[in-house]
C-alpha cells in the first residue's frame, strides 16, 4: 500500500520544476512563432512611401526626425552606362546609377525597410548588382540584385544600423573594381528615429545637407599622353585593369568630375547656418578638410550610434565608407572644401567650393593694416 499511495502521489519540487519549465518553454515557443509570423504580416501592413531620388550633392525630401512607426520606403535606381569627361580631353564610360557620379544618396531612418528596384535597361552592355553597406546578409544585397541587361529586380533590407553608409556594384572579380573606379557607388543615410544628437546627447539639427562623392578615375593613355577613347566600356576594360595595378589615379574628382563642385556649381549656404556634409569614398582613404572653418561635429566613420567628434580641423574617410560633418558657417566669403592630400585636390580635382552669405565679424578675423611697402625697423 505503501508503494502505491507513492505512485499516486503529487510529484515532488524537482519534478514540478520541470514541469513549469516545459510548459515555459511552450509559452515562449508560441508566442515567438505568433510574434515572428505577426512581424512577417506587419511590413506590409506597414505605411509606404515613395523616396524621389536627385542628383548629388543634393538630398532628397526627408525629415530629420522619425515618425512613430517605421515605413517601406521605395526607391529606384535605373543603371545608365554613359561616355563623360571627367576633365577636358578626358572621357570615360561611366557606369552609374541614376546617371550621376556619385549616383543618389537615399535617406531613411533607422527601423525603416528600403524596398528598392534595381534595373538595367536593354541598353546596357554588362550585368550590374548593388552591394549596401547599410544592408545585413547576402553580401549586402549583391547575391539577391544581380540583373542582366533587359532585368530588374526588387529586394527588400531593414536599415537597423544608423548612420551613413557607402554602396556599389559588386558583380564579382574584377568587375568589382572596375565598375566601383567607373562611377558606379552612391551612399545612404540612415538617421536616428529622434534625429541627430551631439557629443552631449542633446538634439542637433541642420539647415541644409550636402552629399560629396569622392571618385578616383584611371584613365589609359597613348605613348604622346593623350587619354584614350573608347566604343564601349569592355573594349577599355584591358587597359584600364592595367593603370588601375599601379594604384595611381588619373583624377580625383568630387561629384564626376573636376570642377563639379566650384564656379556655377558651388555649394550655398549662409552665415549662421548647420550645414550637414556627408562625404563619401567607395574605394580610396581621403581626409577631408574646410579651409576657413573646422569639423564641429564629425561622427567617425559614419556611425551615428557614437557620439560625435568636435572640431576636428581635418577629418578621415577610410575607402568604402562615408562620413558625417556638421558645421555653422560664422563667416561670409568663399571657402575651399577639397580633400587635404593637397596633390590630390589641386593637381588632380578633389576640390569644391561653398560661397556664403552673411555679415562680416570683424572680431573673429580682421585685416590690421593693408599690404604696403616694407619699412626698416
Amino acid at each position: 500500500m505503501r508503494m502505491q499511495r507513492k505512485l499516486f502521489c503529487f510529484p515532488g519540487r524537482t519534478e514540478r520544476n520541470h514541469v513549469m519549465q516545459r510548459t515555459v518553454l511552450a509559452l515562449v515557443t508560441g508566442l515567438l512563432a505568433v510574434a515572428g509570423s505577426a512581424h512577417g504580416a506587419g511590413v506590409d501592413s506597414l505605411e509606404r512611401v515613395t523616396q524621389t531620388l536627385v542628383s548629388p550633392p543634393l538630398l532628397p525630401a526627408h525629415t530629420q526626425k522619425a515618425s512613430a512607426s517605421p515605413k517601406v520606403v521605395q526607391v529606384r535606381l535605373e543603371i545608365e552606362e554613359k561616355q563623360v569627361d571627367v576633365a577636358p580631353g578626358a572621357p570615360v564610360w561611366a557606369m552609374t546609377f541614376n546617371g550621376s557620379v556619385p549616383g543618389p544618396i537615399i535617406v531613411v531612418h533607422e527601423g525603416d525597410y528600403v524596398e528598392l528596384t534595381l534595373v538595367n535597361p536593354p541598353t546596357s552592355t554588362l550585368p550590374h548588382n548593388i552591394d549596401l553597406h547599410a544592408a545585413t546578409g547576402a553580401m549586402g544585397g549583391g547575391t539577391l540584385t544581380n540583373v542582366a541587361p533587359g532585368q530588374e529586380v526588387v529586394f527588400r533590407f531593414r536599415a537597423v544600423k544608423p548612420g551613413v553608409f557607402v554602396y556599389h556594384c559588386a558583380p564579382g572579380g574584377l568587375m568589382v573594381p572596375l565598375h566601383v573606379v567607373s562611377g558606379m557607388n552612391g551612399a545612404i543615410m540612415v538617421l536616428p528615429r529622434e534625429g541627430l544628437k551631439d557629443a552631449l546627447g542633446r538634439s542637433v539639427a541642420y539647415d541644409r545637407a550636402y552629399y560629396i562623392g569622392e571618385q578616383d578615375f584611371y584613365i589609359p593613355q597613348d605613348e604622346a599622353g593623350k587619354f584614350k577613347s573608347y566604343p564601349s566600356p569592355a573594349a577599355g576594360f584591358g587597359d584600364m585593369t592595367e593603370v588601375m595595378r599601379t594604384l595611381t589615379p588619373t583624377h580625383v574628382v568630387f561629384n564626376g568630375k573636376v570642377g563639379a563642385l566650384t564656379g556655377g556649381g558651388a555649394l550655398k549656404a549662409k552665415v549662421g547656418e548647420k550645414v550637414l556634409f556627408i562625404h563619401s569614398q567607395a574605394n580610396r582613404d581621403s581626409r577631408p578638410h574646410l579651409i576657413g572653418g573646422h569639423g564641429d561635429l564629425v561622427w567617425r566613420d559614419g556611425s551615428f550610434a557614437d557620439p560625435p567628434a568636435q572640431n576636428l580641423e581635418t577629418w578621415f574617410v577610410p575607402g568604402g565608407t562615408a562620413v558625417a560633418m556638421l558645421y555653422e558657417f560664422k563667416q561670409p566669403g568663399l571657402y575651399a572644401y577639397l580633400n587635404h592630400n593637397l596633390i590630390e585636390a589641386f593637381l588632380l580635382g578633389a576640390a569644391a567650393h561653398i560661397q556664403v552669405e552673411g555679415e562680416w565679424n570683424d572680431d573673429l578675423m580682421t585685416q590690421v593694416k593693408e599690404p604696403g611697402p616694407t619699412k626698416k625697423p
